[in-house]
């Protein structure tokens, strides 16, 4: 079981523009069954966290409801839920949450879908394995950043994908600070 963080950034490490959008991520050409892909990826899971603000995106922008399987959600508000789907809404330390996930999982692999300050939540906890980034060509100069954490991470794989550059890392831990390296 892994607990892994699979997502898009820009080249200069944002998410989303200032203003929430995805439209730059949207627009760029990728092979749905090229390397590191969402289905590829995607069967190996049994369990989803992410905030409140990408549980919106994905509720607004989204279509359907797009797992199958138990989604939790980070929030201090009252959101909506999907008709049939799994999702149950947390608060405070990811630690619990996340036993609850791995045993949901089944001995499957947990994905934190996001946003970056709730990765960064795990990342502290000690609770974050592996990152799978598709780094889009476009450069959006502010916005929500990837992964507001210094982590020392080391390279298992890169590819390409079309327009994408994929890169996938361990978690070796915190980065140490430059008196310590």
């Amino acid at each position: 079981m892994t607990t892994h963080y699979y997502t898009a950034s820009s080249l200069d490490g944002f998410l989303a523009t200032p203003d929430h959008s995805l439209h730059w991520l949207l627009e760029q050409d990728i092979d749905e069954h090229g390397p590191m892909n969402y289905d590829a990826f995607i069967e190996g899971v049994g369990a989803v966290a992410m905030g409140a603000t990408t549980y919106e995106w994905v509720l607004e922008y989204g279509g359907p409801w797009p797992y199958s399987l138990p989604a939790w959600v980070f929030t201090h508000r009252t959101l909506p839920t999907p008709p049939g789907a799994d999702v149950r809404f947390a608060q405070g330390d990811v630690r619990d949450v996340h036993a609850a996930m791995i045993q949901a999982a089944g001995g499957r692999d947990v994905w934190i879908v996001g946003g970056g300050e709730l990765v960064g939540q795990f990342a502290d906890a000690g609770l974050l394995d592996e990152l799978w980034v598709q780094y889009a060509p476009v450069t959006l100069g502010a916005g929500a950043p990837l992964l507001p954490r210094a982590l020392d991470l080391e390279l298992i794989d890169v590819a390409r994908n079309r327009a994408f550059l994929c890169g996938h890392y361990r978690v070796r831990g915190p980065l140490p600070p430059a008196s310590e390296a």
